[in-house]
């Protein structure tokens, strides 16, 4: 039984690596947002200043696990049976719930999911001992520290609330003092706010790197016999004044005799600092608790007793954690910070959410997210009101964005989310707030506090403006639903699986085994995203000129032929094998395609600026265009729909006759469908017309249909039901090819191989 213990060790290390990883992946935002997001600097280098403030911010890591080692439980109150299974519960739940959140491409607190699944994980376990001993509920004040999870709730409403506000403010007063015109600004001006700036960056850097490292409690005459410690906690003035005088200066040298962006600077030294304190102070969040089982079996193995009489009361004390270790963990969180593709995709959210300009919105309006929007145009109108006017031109002087780097005839892959401004205050807003957080010993979350500082300054900025603004505001109120569910979810979870393994022990190869399961399963789903997203999304039309569009359209032609030939088939397929498995993972893959064509329709407004004079014709074939996909994706949605619903409903089975005859329908279709895919995915307009002239003989195999169903119905058909899905699906199979017919026509006439396609200029 004694083996048990050292195996949970082992799986607990490779667990501590899988925690990093994921946990890195959604964490990675906290840091790379604001450099990535303005493009101050080339990818490779924020890559390389995030790696190097890793590093240091791993090595320099007190290695104080008190988090995991008594900051939630009293660990005298568990033996160490017990506490093995807290640990093991915590890890998995951790690894399944981080990969999640960076499955979904939302970032979350990783300090509020340790918190919370080391109190889930020891309430569970608490309450298992108070029931074999007989004891009532009260008894749990015992085991648990209830006044630090009073703490972290506190925490995380003072994060969102505070960094929001502040984050808006001083964005605001930055922009109006700056504009968008900064680079133009007097060099006075841009030095000061670089001094303010990288003070509070500065600053930050020694609270949360320096503060918490075993170097603090060094104490040197010149600072008047203090410690580091007590020196940055006393004399924040001083240290705020003389700092902010000293860089203002060095900034100002900078940019008169350098020739220096001052802002850029800003960006890599706050990009360093948020680096050096993720990996500093977040390291216990992944290593924490394995460190602490690793402490907790050396201590029992040296006692000799048994295993469920040994008191962990060892963790009370504080024990520094090996060099070596946090090396190796600063290691694996470098080289997840380089190739992970989630932590790519979390960083995504928040720059969409955060973005100047418009952008493919991910999160659909909600009723909160409309009341809080027009809420706030009605005050805004109520300040403008009661505001001069002077002073209100001159705000709306300083909002105007100077045409150039945030246009919007840059691609959106070489366009900033937002301006080196927003980047900078972004950075000195988080530093300046997590500073006062950790002086004042507040448990507050880095997440919480860069994502709505964030969050703070793009409302602010005009970020959200009146045709983005329901949408992000549901984006921001989505991401904050998933923090309190992280600690709702993290409690829960963490107090099942302890009570699962106390059941058995068996239990963890299971769970372990799922993990493995879950993780390979969503890489290999990653990859095939990856490698399928070009050849199924559909592409924004960028042309200039009509045979420009007919070019650079066919490629969607060709992918919505494809993928509606798909849909077709298993719909069909699904209603004749009564498969409502596939009519309902069809009804998604059509919902899609139509949001999709969608997607292309709101661009057309942008499509229309684009034009230029001599091809305003094109606008109209463009319309016309997705009007024709439009009723392709609507006749397709009503035969999956119907089918779906008739079979759903467990209707009786359509005859063989009328199955024999969809079939032979659908392989006409089908046809059709590859041989117009085929057409446009080659750009062969030349075959138009003789695909056209198959019109008739398609059309007349589908009346031939109705009129056979006609007389079945007259004669032996007993089922309204059929007969209704019957037609129905017949019917709006004749509107689909009519859909793709007027397609093909549109092209035929409008094609012109002679001239040459023109394209946007970039």
């Amino acid at each position: 039984m004694d083996n048990i213990y050292l195996l949970m060790i082992v799986a607990l290390a490779v667990l501590a690596v899988a925690d990093l990883v994921v946990g890195v992946s959604n964490d990675a935002v906290n840091f790379l947002n604001s450099a990535i997001g303005s493009k101050a600097i080339s990818f490779k280098t924020i890559m390389i200043v995030a790696s190097i403030g890793i590093a240091v911010g791993a090595v320099f890591s007190s290695g104080m696990m008190e988090v995991a080692r008594k900051g939630i439980f009293n660990p005298g109150e568990f033996m160490f049976s017990e506490i093995m299974i807290i640990f093991m519960a915590v890890m998995i739940t951790d690894i399944l719930l981080l990969d999640f959140f960076n499955t979904i491409g939302m970032p979350t607190s990783t300090t509020v999911s340790i918190v919370f699944e080391l109190l889930g994980a020891a309430v569970a376990m608490a309450l298992i001992k108070i029931g074999a001993d007989s004891g009532s509920f009260s008894d749990l004040v015992i085991y648990i520290n209830t006044s630090k999870a009073t703490q972290i709730i506190f925490g995380i409403l003072l994060s969102v609330f505070v960094a929001f506000s502040v984050g808006a403010i001083v964005q605001w007063v930055s922009r109006v003092l700056l504009s968008y015109d900064f680079e133009n600004k007097a060099a006075w001006v841009s030095a000061i706010f670089g001094g303010v700036a990288i003070t509070a960056i500065s600053y930050f850097i020694l609270m949360k790197g320096i503060k918490g490292t075993s170097y603090a409690k060094l104490s040197f005459d010149v600072i008047g016999g203090l410690t580091i410690k007590d020196f940055l906690e006393t004399k924040v003035t001083s240290i705020i004044a003389v700092s902010s005088v000293f860089w203002s200066l060095f900034s100002y040298a900078l940019i008169v005799f350098f020739k220096t962006n001052i802002y850029k600077i800003i960006i890599l030294i706050g990009t360093f600092a948020l680096a050096l304190a993720f990996a500093g102070n977040d390291l216990v969040n992944f290593i924490g608790v394995p460190i602490a089982a690793w402490q907790s079996y050396e201590a029992w193995v040296a006692s000799g007793v048994a295993a469920n009489e040994f008191s962990m009361e060892v963790l009370s004390s504080k024990v520094p954690t090996p060099n070596a270790l946090l090396f190796a963990a600063g290691l694996v969180m470098v080289v997840t910070l380089w190739f992970s593709k989630k932590a790519q995709r979390v960083v995504k959210t928040e720059l969409d959410l955060a973005k100047q300009g418009d952008t493919r919105e991910r999160f659909n309006p909600n009723f909160l997210s409309r009341f809080l929007v027009r809420f706030a145009s009605k005050s805004s109108l109520l300040i403008d009101k009661v505001t001069p006017k002077p002073v209100n031109d001159f705000i709306e002087k300083q909002f105007v964005e100077k045409s150039g780097v945030l246009s919007a005839t840059i691609s959106d892959e070489d366009k900033p989310a937002f301006d080196l401004v927003r980047a900078s205050v972004n950075l000195m807003v988080a530093g300046i707030l997590i500073s006062i957080a950790t002086s004042y010993k507040l448990p507050l979350s880095t997440t919480y506090v860069t994502f709505m500082v964030a969050m703070g300054t793009s409302l602010a900025d005009r970020a959200w403006g009146s045709e983005s603004a329901v949408y992000r505001v549901a984006g921001v109120l989505n991401v904050i639903a998933g923090w309190f569910g992280t600690a709702l979810i993290a409690f829960t979870a963490a107090g099942t699986i302890a009570y699962l393994i106390n059941f058995s022990v068996g239990v963890i190869p299971v769970l372990l085994l799922i993990i493995i399961t879950i993780g390979v399963k969503n890489y290999l789903k990653g990859n095939n995203a990856s490698e399928t997203n070009d050849e199924e999304n559909l592409s924004i039309d960028e042309s200039s000129s009509l045979q420009g569009v007919i070019f650079e359209s066919s490629k969607n032609i060709s992918k919505v032929m494809k993928r509606g030939e798909k849909v077709y088939t298993n719909a069909i397929e699904g209603l004749s094998k009564q498969d409502l498995d596939l009519l309902k993972k069809n009804k998604k893959q059509t919902s899609k395609l139509s949001k999709d064509v969608d997607e292309l329709r709101d661009n057309l407004f942008y499509f229309i600026k684009n034009l230029d004079e001599s091809s305003l014709n094109a606008s109209n074939f463009y319309i016309n265009l997705l009007g024709h996909l439009q009723d392709v994706t609507q006749s397709l949605e009503y035969i999956n729909k119907a089918s779906y619903k008739h079979v759903n409903n467990n209707h009786s089975k359509l005859k063989l006759s009328q199955i024999r005859e969809l079939i032979e329908v659908n392989s006409s279709v089908s046809e059709l469908f590859m041989e117009v895919n085929e057409l446009y995915k080659n750009k062969s307009f030349n075959k138009i017309k003789s695909v056209i002239k198959k019109k008739d003989g398609i059309n007349k195999l589908v009346q031939d249909k109705i009129l056979a169903q006609v007389a079945r119905t007259r004669s032996e058909e007993k089922s309204p039901k059929n007969t209704t899905l019957y037609f129905g699906v017949l019917q709006e199979t004749k509107d689909l090819l009519n859909a793709v017919m007027n397609l093909l026509s549109d092209y035929n006439e409008s094609h012109d191989s002679s001239v040459e396609p023109a394209k946007l200029d970039r």
